[in-house]
């Protein structure tokens, strides 16, 4: 045995494979949950091609065979994360981490996945970052130390950004999962003010930072992003809106981040929103601001509907209670451009939704 064929057959004996399905199983934007060693895994077909990822989400391990499959990433139904289906990337958020990607051959009209064993267990991958340059001496400021900072940081590395980046944050620890620290009823306005009088950065009647589609400021050089930003809302016609909210924090901070590296990147993420009441999860979507009418399919009283809101004939938000995916679903319509209407919300066939 040469060196070639005994590093084969080492690598060989590092994973395990699995056959899963036949190759006529499933048809092209269909998904499936398998296993290959007890390790569950998503599989998907796309344009006649297959490919594998890690089954959970990364942020609050949801199942995402019940989510929503568009072109080629799956969104959460949970929380409204979504991943590349072909390399298992995170793509919207909220969470940090992307999914397991798999190795995946199909022969002989069966289709076989192949895991390395020291990941079997992971539902979680980091994705690559560079380290800092000696010398380099250019540095990116990110004052907060919120979510919106720590995706922007990431996004820099990850973009093999050298230089130095610098965290300015009364926190003493790293940015954490701060929904369930963050809901204290009794802050007072005037112990987080946004800036002195003699700022020159716009802000909006609110003290919203008002930023471009690019989470541009009127300063060069200076992004805003988070809670204290006011940015176009791509799917309400690029309405200024300040939206604080843990998802939409993420999304900023990786586009800003972008857009430092002179990557043109817009701003299009899609709210989506969560609540926990009661041992029951009520999802939410969109922009509901001046609706005007609210459509329900389901019961309220039952605790099983799926509500639209109303606003000029179309669909602006949408919320639900043990209807998932269709929050999902609806989500990924206002992320493709899509227009709901009236019509749609109000028919029994709701088909539709599975684009």
């Amino acid at each position: 045995m040469n060196k070639q064929q005994a590093g084969q057959s080492e690598k060989q004996e590092e994973e395990v494979t699995g056959l899963v399905c036949l190759e006529a199983d499933l048809q092209d934007g269909q998904m499936r949950e398998v296993a290959v060693d007890d390790q569950k895994v998503l599989l998907v077909r796309i344009q006649g091609q297959y490919s594998a990822v890690g089954s959970r989400c990364s942020h609050y391990s949801a199942p995402l065979i019940k989510g929503a499959l568009v072109g080629d990433r799956v969104r959460c139904p949970f929380h409204g994360a979504c991943f590349n289906v072909r390399t298992g990337d995170i793509e919207e958020y909220p969470g940090l981490d992307s999914i397991p990607c798999y190795k995946v051959k199909v022969e002989d009209g069966k289709v076989y996945v192949t895991i390395n064993k020291k990941s079997l267990t992971l539902t979680k991958r980091v994705k690559e970052m560079c380290a800092i340059q000696p010398g380099t001496k250019h540095t990116v400021l990110l004052i907060g130390g919120g979510p919106a900072s720590l995706v922007c940081a990431e996004t820099l590395r990850q973009n093999c950004y050298p230089g130095h980046i610098v965290i300015v944050t009364k926190d003493s620890l790293p940015p954490i999962d701060k929904p369930k620290l963050s809901k204290a009823m009794n802050l007072e306005s005037s112990s987080i003010l946004l800036r002195s009088a003699g700022s020159k950065v716009a802000v909006d009647s609110g003290k919203a930072v008002i930023v471009d589609k690019y989470m541009r400021t009127n300063i060069p050089d200076i992004f805003s992003a988070g809670d204290v930003t006011s940015f176009p809302l791509s799917i309400r016609g690029d309405q200024q809106v300040n939206i604080g909210h843990w998802q939409m924090s993420h999304s900023h901070g990786k586009v800003a981040a972008l857009n430092m590296l002179k990557k043109p990147t817009k701003i299009e993420s899609v709210p989506f929103f969560w609540s926990a009441l009661a041992g029951k999860s009520i999802r939410y979507t969109g922009y509901g601001e001046g609706y005007t009418e609210i459509i329900v399919k389901g019961k309220v009283e039952e605790r099983k509907f799926l509500a639209f809101y109303i606003k000029d004939e179309e669909v602006v938000a949408a919320a639900s209670l043990m209807f998932d995916p269709a929050v999902a679903q609806v989500a990924e319509l206002m992320a493709e451009g899509k227009n709901i209407t009236k019509k749609q919300a109000q028919s029994d066939d709701l088909s539709w939704l599975q684009m």
